[in-house]
Parts: structure tokens; sequence; C-alpha cells
């Protein structure tokens, strides 16, 4: 079983076979709306017993592009309160989709904790521990017009930015540190005044000095690309 990092090429190969080759044979294929930064997005998903795999993808005469590969170890799913609704819970993505109906959602949710609960039964403590902490679930940038630690209203001076830790929107003066989230990225991530907080009293991400290592972050630049109601184009959602 492959651990539960970025998939390698080998993986990608294979997910890609089965996506246009075997796609007939998924315990589950079906066309969601996947909640990103900006808005919904439609997306095809798949789930094999060992891989969940969504993206642009047309079986017929077109070729699938911008496939997304998420292997089932450390995942976990469960319905949000909207109907039709789910979350995918994982150490390195984690996102809101939406089905077209609460049975589809449901089965799901059934599905993809069978298959996780197979993927992990067989691995050891210190495996396990090593996921303990999972990527946010972001907060769409519609759905907050302030900041959500001091209040500010964004602006097109006052961006929006994610704390990559707890998924909420701040803003820059609340969002000037970074910090080492081994389970979503080797770089030090943005994270909020309050995780930081969190972080320096709990220390619970990382063992080691290497893992939880605090970063300032950089200063916005002078001049950025940003929409009207205070959006970061620069931090688009990698879907």
């Amino acid at each position: 079983m492959c651990p539960a990092s970025a998939p390698s090429s080998s993986a990608l190969a294979t997910a890609a076979f089965r996506c246009c080759a075997l796609a007939e044979c998924s315990s589950l294929r079906a066309s969601c709306s996947k909640v990103c930064r900006k808005r919904p997005k439609k997306r095809q998903f798949f789930l094999f017993n060992d891989l969940l795999v969504y993206g642009n993808i047309v079986i017929s005469k077109k070729k699938y592009t911008k496939q997304q590969i998420i292997e089932l170890d450390d995942v976990r799913a469960q319905l949000t309160q909207e109907e039709k609704g789910f979350q995918v819970i994982s150490p390195k993505k984690s996102f809101t989709v939406y089905t077209n109906t609460s049975l589809e959602a449901s089965k799901w949710v059934q599905y993809i904790n069978k298959y996780a609960k197979d993927c992990t039964e067989h691995r050891d403590v210190a495996q396990a521990a090593s996921a303990a902490e999972v990527a946010p679930v972001w907060i769409p940038d519609k759905a907050q017009q302030k900041c959500m630690l001091c209040s500010a209203s964004f602006t097109v001076i006052n961006r929006r930015h994610h704390c990559r830790r707890c998924g909420h929107l701040v803003c820059q003066s609340c969002s000037n540190r970074k910090w080492v989230l081994p389970a979503q990225s080797k770089k030090p991530q943005r994270i909020c005044s309050s995780c930081y907080t969190s972080l320096l009293s709990g220390g619970s991400i990382g063992d080691s000095e290497a893992d939880a290592a605090p970063v300032e972050a950089a200063a916005a630049p002078a001049v950025v690309a940003a929409s009207t109601d205070g959006s970061s184009t620069s931090e688009c959602d990698s879907d």
C-alpha cells in the first residue's frame, strides 16, 4: 500500500488507466459539485477500493484532464448538515461535495469509509499517529465578508486569506505567520494568529523542531491582483 503522501507517478498512471478503461468497474461513479474557493464546480468522481479520483473527466471522445487522486489511507467521509452533501476528510486535502440526492450522498460516505477502513486496518500504530491531524475544509470566499478573528471588512486592499490549519477566512494582519504542516506540504503554510498561538502552546503538529518551526509570512506585495470583494487571486483553489 502506498503511503498517504502525494501519489507517485505510477499511482497517477494507474488511476489514469482505471478512469479511461475501467470506469464501468468502479464501485461508484457520479457527476457531483465540488465546493471550491470561489464557487462550486462540476467534477466527475470515481471511487475504487484504494483510490478516490475526481476531475474534468470525459470517458468517450475526449481526454480527461486535471484529475486529482486521493489514496484512501487516512481518509474518512461524513455527511454535512446541508441536504445532499458530504465531506471528504484527509491529512493532505479536505473538501465538500454535493450530489443529486441525499441517498447518493449517504452511499458515497458509506463506501468511502468502508474502503478506507480496509486500506488502514493493517497499518501499525506509528503510521496511524502520523496522520492524526487532517487538513481543514476551507470556508468559501463568499461565506464571510469580514475577518473571522478581528472582524475587519474584506476589501480590494484588505484581502481574504485561508488559514491552512483551520480553514477560516482571515485578513493579512491575522495571518502573517507560517508553520510547517507536514501532511499538507514540506513548505511553511500560512496560518492564522489563533492557530499560531495554539501551536506554540501545544506543539500538536510535528514532534521535532524541523516539523514544527514557525516562520514569518512574507508581507503582501504593494500591487496585487484582487477582485472587488477582497478575494485573493494569488491563493486560488488548486481543486
